[in-house]
């Protein structure tokens, strides 16, 4: 069964992990675009402020302080978006957290409270969306996985396993919705590292300040991918080509790959600043900060477009049109110089 999904303008869009970064970014965006929002986190003020600013510029908001990781929480958010606004036409998984530190300096608690949010938040989330979405005529799910989805890395082990199980329990769940018949279109999205302020929310066991390795892309190319895939049914989308290439090479030359991430990206995930021995974290409780951070100043120049993730998004006819001439003009370049020595 072909999915049909609604224009932006049109949709209830639910959003977990919406108060920073990537979710702060799509929330943004769908307001603009004038979709009516049920926007989720654990930090119940955060929230408020953020649902605030959006009243003030005309958008339909509804808030539900839960933390993912926990069913009954979960359900509350449903419940929620049924009560205000009669249904949901898409629901995103984005909520997620870190660590950095090697995979024996990572405590078992840490662990487990990690994928506590980053998988069964998106197992609690996507059963739920599943259930709403069949009941009110179908829709979207759309899953925020990583670049690690398909390529681990050192000193995010636990982060990149999470990510490796979204992707696992995402495709298996959109297997089962497509032979169900159902009409709702399973997305999964692949972000290369993004300038968010995850390295700063992220329990940090390393001796210096945790960052992201270049290239990094804006939250901003992230939420339009997301967003694309909320009107336009989507298998997976990449964020960033760095992300392609990254899933690419892993596959033809993965101990190519190893040998890389020994080498560089050790030091590229490490500032030159000394961790804070009082530093603060949001694996186990909210920032208490209650910041609105979209972006994070990470020190290192940030991408605003790709033409790999624009590329993407182009409708399957343009696509092969853009494909064929590609081929078609490798094609005659390789002639040329042919024809030339024949002549000659």
């Amino acid at each position: 069964m072909a999915t049909k999904l609604k224009k932006l303008n049109e949709q209830v869009i639910v959003i977990t992990g919406a108060t920073s970064g990537i979710g702060l970014a799509t929330a943004r965006m769908a307001a603009e675009a004038g979709a009516k929002l049920v926007l989720v986190a654990r930090e119940g003020d955060a929230l408020d402020t953020l649902a605030h600013e959006m009243r003030q510029r005309g958008a339909e908001v509804a808030t539900v302080a839960a933390d993912v990781g926990v069913q009954d929480e979960v359900a509350k958010i449903g419940r929620a978006a049924v009560e205000r606004f009669g249904r949901v036409d898409t629901w995103i998984n984005n909520a997620g957290v870190g660590t950095f530190g090697t995979l024996e300096q990572v405590s078992l608690e840490d662990m487990q409270r990690l994928m506590q949010t980053n998988l069964w938040g998106v197992v609690n989330g996507s059963l739920e969306a599943v259930k709403l979405l069949k009941t009110h005529g179908g829709g979207a799910l759309i899953n925020v996985g990583s670049e690690v989805s398909d390529r681990s890395l050192p000193l995010q082990g636990t982060y990149a396993a999470s990510k490796h199980a979204v992707k696992a329990f995402t495709e298996s769940l959109r297997m089962e919705l497509e032979k169900d018949k159902a009409p709702i279109s399973v997305t999964l999205i692949k972000p290369a590292a993004i300038a968010t302020p995850f390295p700063m929310h992220a329990k940090n066991y390393m001796e210096n300040e945790p960052t992201l390795p270049s290239p990094l892309y804006s939250p901003e190319l992230a939420a339009r991918t997301i967003l694309h895939a909320a009107e336009v049914p989507e298998r997976d989308l990449f964020v960033g080509g760095q992300a392609k290439l990254a899933s690419v090479l892993s596959q033809i030359l993965p101990r190519t790959i190893d040998r890389f991430m020994r080498a560089a990206v050790f030091k590229q995930q490490q500032t030159d600043r000394p961790s804070a021995p009082a530093r603060r974290d949001a694996l186990h409780e909210p920032d208490a900060r209650r910041e609105l951070r979209q972006r994070a100043d990470l020190g290192k120049k940030i991408t605003e477009s790709s033409p790999y993730t624009a590329f993407q998004m182009k409708s399957t006819a343009t696509k092969t049109l853009l494909v064929g001439g590609a081929l078609l003009a490798a094609w005659a370049l390789t002639r040329k110089p042919a024809r030339r020595l024949w002549q000659a």
